[in-house]
């Protein structure tokens, strides 16, 4: 009987155990631990900005043209051909022009000849009428025809300065210093000029200037001013940052699927000749910068201690009541009534968690700017991770297992309590 009794006791202490070696590994509640981020403010620049796209291109681009009609003869220059102002660039066939030139010639002499003959004859109706020899009528006759081969020769001068000018034109000249982009003709082509002057050459002035023509949404335009600074990458150098300024804010607007946008010239440098012409520009213009300011995250502002921080530390404000409460209470809360207003949580001496309110001012939604209620020695809570009891480092988790609920921070991607500013 007592064996019997014996065989009882061992099963009930052996169910205990069991029991209890169940409950420590598998059922007990793991106590989290966490580990508070935090940042100190730093000074330094925040800015606001807006983002376009556009296309660069030459600050001073020349169309080269032709004023007069022929085949291209000669071509004397090419594309990416440096020149210089009053380079020869290309001939027409002269031939034609210098015909007519020709004719225009002995038109001229023809009217002088007959502008000679006719001031004889003036002079001798003069003599004759001055002796009553012959009418006033011939004398009147003799003098229109005298005025009209006058008239005759200066008409046939101007003609043939025309066609001199014309002549001249076959030569096309640079007219300024630069670089061809350009070439539309080749030899032996046909140019006319009748309707509209035909485009010969492109030539960029400077291209160690460029300008970026951005197109700038009209929800963003009121924010640009002239003279605000711009960066810009290009998809051929990816990691390379350019800057600019703004130069100009061009009032006429484009519309495209009913989105109405304003061109914005930036001016860049492109002493390196990195920069081609036409590229497609990736722009950011900033359209408020602060320099030298104290700054902290955004994340800062929406932390609010949850239980969890509760648990783990010590917080002091009038807005929680003891360690065990996370929560907020209403009646306790004071409202931000000024935007420019925030609150912010600080970890000081003894692990104590205090509320701070702060005056804000440049808030980018990244960083915000801290006018006053900080020391550059202050520790600013931004948000926490939990951490292993058997670590220092962050707990590895399995994305299969359900996490415990905490508060998040989307702005910097930790974790930490939300709540309002």
């Amino acid at each position: 009987m007592k064996s019997k009794n014996k065989k009882w006791v061992i099963w009930i202490i052996s169910g205990i155990v069991a029991i209890g070696v169940i409950w420590y590994f598998f059922l007990k509640e793991e106590q989290v631990k966490i580990r508070l981020e935090t940042v100190k403010p730093e000074m330094g620049e925040i800015s606001n900005s807006i983002t376009a796209t556009g296309t660069i291109q030459p600050v001073d681009t020349i169309a080269v043209g032709t004023q007069v009609s022929g085949i291209i003869k000669n071509l004397y220059v090419d594309f990416n051909s440096q020149v210089k102002k009053g380079q020869l660039l290309a001939t027409l066939d002269p031939e034609l022009l210098h015909d007519q030139m020709l004719q225009i010639n002995a038109n001229l002499q023809n009217a002088k000849s007959n502008l000679a003959y006719n001031n004889t004859n003036f002079h001798r109706q003069t003599q004759l009428y001055e002796v009553g020899a012959i009418s006033k009528a011939d004398y009147d006759n003799s003098l229109n025809q005298f005025n009209a081969a006058k008239a005759q020769v200066n008409s046939v001068n101007a003609q043939l300065a025309a066609a001199n000018k014309n002549l001249s034109l076959t030569n096309i000249y640079s007219p300024i210093d630069g670089t061809v982009l350009n070439r539309n003709v080749s030899e032996g082509q046909t140019v006319a000029s009748s309707f509209s002057t035909p485009t010969l050459f492109s030539i960029a002035k400077d291209l160690t200037k460029m300008q970026v023509r951005a197109s700038v949404d009209e929800a963003d335009i009121g924010n640009v001013k002239v003279g605000q600074k711009a960066t810009f990458t290009v998809d051929a150098f990816p990691d390379e940052v350019f800057n600019g300024q703004v130069s100009d804010v061009r009032l006429h607007p484009t519309v495209s699927s009913n989105v109405v946008n304003y061109t914005t010239i930036i001016n860049a440098d492109n002493s390196s000749l990195q920069l081609k012409p036409g590229m497609t520009a990736n722009i950011t213009i900033y359209t408020n910068v602060l320099n030298n300011v104290m700054k902290i995250p955004v994340a800062a502002t929406s932390f609010w201690p949850d239980s969890l921080v509760v648990k783990n530390y010590k917080v002091n404000s009038p807005f929680t009541k003891g360690k065990k409460s996370g929560k907020r209470k209403q009646k306790n809360a004071l409202p931000n009534t000024n935007k420019n207003e925030a609150g912010v949580w600080v970890i000081g001496k003894d692990s104590i968690i205090t509320r701070k309110k702060i005056k804000t001012g440049l808030d980018n939604d990244t960083e915000i700017q801290v006018v006053s209620g900080l020391t550059n020695n202050d520790q600013v809570i931004t948000g926490y991770k939990a951490v292993s009891k058997k670590s220092s480092g962050n707990a590895a988790k399995s994305p299969f297992l359900p996490q415990r609920s905490r508060g998040g921070n989307k702005n910097n991607g930790s974790s930490g309590g939300g709540g309002p500013r």
